[in-house]
């Protein structure tokens, strides 16, 4: 599906004028979201977070999500600041410093092509126009794009809407009472392309004070990359002539967790392990244990592990410590690079450490370039999390023309944040502790 890369020259003309054109254009398309064409294009983020700057949302469920935002060449969207206030907390709960696309690369089976889309093809410039149709009951913000050609090329680029993601909780009563509700999101989304490729590059912020974060990839597969053969392609098309080169998508998240508006939080790991039933015991036991993550720590994904990052300061109101627990998503692991054989790494802060392959900020003489070489020992006082999450992408007929969307993605949920579910209906809010089926 990858289209053989141009020349930085003829990549960044191409880039200009076709944000130029897009920008010129008049948004096609009618539909519910309102998209501010007549709006002034906005430039770099101002530090104070004025309010071309700012995202505030409160769901129909009673919950508030507040961030700022800001545009870069290769990472694209920045979210910093971002903060939760579900209903019953008397003032916003910061959960992170910032969070953005840190790499995504793409390393073809038959070893011809390799890409860095982030840091070698400036994935933020390919920002591209979004219709009024794709951002339904929504805002479309005017983004000006740093570092393309000509330098004001502004694109209608941002989506800000809600949405309905089923059921957040049922419970039929002893009296068979039914209490439920249904669950909204604060979704924020782009789409940026880089050669044949768009990615849909999803923000998802839920009511439960869960953030989902997913990397589509639609567009079309490449007209180059075909003839594969030896197990290194799939036939596409009228018999088996062309074969399209099967090729990987590695997507590095980058969190820095403020809990609490505090940077020093503490990383946990948590293993659980089933054994035999013993003597007289009906079925097998499964203990849980913690590990203190003290120190850099490139982690693996196992059965029953996980982890999560604790504030520093915070506590909720039944006195037990704040939190956010990982939650992987379905992932391939490709072990061609090192920087791709685990999936987390945990690293202290570094200013300079900004993106997960080929960083391209100087950093000194002798600092790696890959986020494998970052975890050296350091001990953890302002942790940073890189998550990759990984798609071996074998072409299939369906995925032309155009292709469907296939996802990666994982999520942060919120562990002991708040002292009940957020969204716990007042006929049960004295039930802490002590589960009731009450009515």
């Amino acid at each position: 599906m990858r289209v053989t890369r141009m020349s930085r020259t003829q990549k960044g003309a191409a880039f200009g004028l076709s944000l130029a054109a897009l920008a010129a254009g008049a948004t096609a398309g009618a539909g519910p979201a309102v998209a501010q064409s007549k709006a002034a294009p906005v430039a770099a983020a101002a530090a104070d977070c004025s309010a071309a700057y700012r995202i505030e949302q409160k769901l129909s469920t009673g919950t508030t999500w507040r961030m700022c935002w800001r545009y870069e060449a290769k990472s694209g969207l920045v979210l910093e600041k971002v903060s939760y206030q579900p209903p019953g907390e008397p003032k916003p709960i910061r959960v992170l410093n910032s969070a953005k696309i840190a790499q995504i690369h793409v390393p073809y089976d038959d070893g011809k092509n390799e890409y860095n889309d982030v840091t070698d093809y400036n994935f933020g410039a390919g920002l591209v126009n979004l219709k009024p149709a794709e951002c339904p009951g929504g805002t479309i913000k005017t983004i000006k794009v740093p570092e393309t050609a000509p330098a004001d090329s502004n694109v209608k680029g941002m989506c800000t809407t809600t949405r309905s993601r089923g059921h957040a909780y049922r419970m039929q009563a002893d009296n068979n009472k039914v209490y439920q509700a249904q669950g909204k999101d604060l979704l924020i989304y782009t789409v940026n392309k880089v050669g044949w490729y768009e990615y849909m590059t999803e923000w998802r912020f839920s009511d439960d004070g869960t953030v989902n974060m997913n990397v589509g990839a639609t567009g079309s597969l490449s007209p180059f990359d075909y003839d594969a053969g030896d197990g290194r392609g799939w036939p596409i098309g009228n018999g088996s002539q062309a074969k399209a080169t099967s090729h990987s998508h590695n997507v590095f998240w980058r969190l820095d967790f403020g809990l609490d508006g505090s940077s020093a939080g503490r990383v946990e790991q948590y293993d659980s392990k089933v054994s035999a039933p013993a003597s007289g015991q009906q079925g097998p036991t499964n203990k849980t244990t913690r590990t203190a993550v003290t120190k850099e720590l490139a982690g693996d994904a196992k059965n029953m592990r996980w982890w999560r990052v604790v504030s520093a300061t915070g506590k909720n109101k039944d006195g037990h410590a704040r939190s956010y627990e990982l939650v992987p998503g379905a992932t391939t692991k490709y072990s061609g690079r090192s920087f791709t054989q685990h999936d987390v790494y945990f690293t202290e802060y570094n200013k300079c450490e900004m993106y997960a392959s080929n960083n391209p900020l100087n950093c000194g003489t002798g600092h790696p370039k890959s986020v494998d070489g970052w975890v050296n020992g350091q001990t953890l006082k302002h942790p940073v999390v890189w998550v990759n999450v990984g798609f071996h992408h074998i072409a299939r007929d369906e995925d032309q023309q155009p292709m469907p969307v296939h996802w990666q993605g994982f999520s942060i949920a919120p562990r002991d944040v708040t002292a009940m579910n957020p969204l716990t209906p007042s006929a049960l809010k004295d039930q802490n502790g002590i589960p009731r089926n009450g009515g």
